[in-house]
């Protein structure tokens, strides 16, 4: 598989980020809704915290392969840096076991997960109770939108090694 047939998880993970990035709007209305109301009549509401919980659980969930696909997880770099272009990518072929087996233990566990809290209509405990399959289902999603990633950029340094690009 080239390097240019992998440019389509790029732009899966790009266009779910840039999608997911809306639901920080829908946060940023309904808590100055809460506000508004709250500190304008004095009538709170019960579901404005844990819809934003919701959201931006759902928003950090789908934004992580996105973030992944532009470098931007906290990595050590301070002894990664003081290594040639070869080496780097060596020790990152290395640490993508780790990547691949956290990410795939999260995948599996959370299709079980998942499975578990559609098939009993899952609700939060909370007063309100809503129903909450739908966040618990963005852990699997997740998943697999950063193996995907990961795999992509597992390639490409496989592909940098082989081209002797990564001196």
């Amino acid at each position: 598989m080239g390097q240019d047939s992998l440019e389509w998880v790029d732009r899966l993970n790009k266009r779910v980020g840039q999608i997911t990035s809306y639901l920080i709007l829908g946060i940023i209305a309904i808590t100055i809704w809460e506000v508004f109301w709250r500190y304008g009549f004095n009538r709170p509401t019960i579901w404005v915290h844990e819809t934003s919980e919701h959201l931006f659980a759902i928003f950090f969930l789908l934004g992580g392969a996105y973030t992944l696909s532009q470098g931007g997880h906290v990595r050590v770099d301070v002894l990664l840096l003081r290594l040639s272009a070869r080496r780097r990518i060596l020790m990152e072929l290395f640490s993508s076991f780790f990547f691949f087996l956290f990410t795939g233990l999260l995948l599996w566990q959370g299709i079980e997960m998942g499975w578990e809290s559609v098939a009993m209509l899952e609700r939060s405990q909370s007063p309100w109770g809503p129903y909450i399959f739908h966040v618990i289902l963005m852990v699997p999603v997740a998943a697999f939108l950063m193996l995907l990633q990961g795999a992509a950029i597992f390639i490409r340094n496989l592909g940098k090694l082989r081209e002797g690009t990564a001196k």
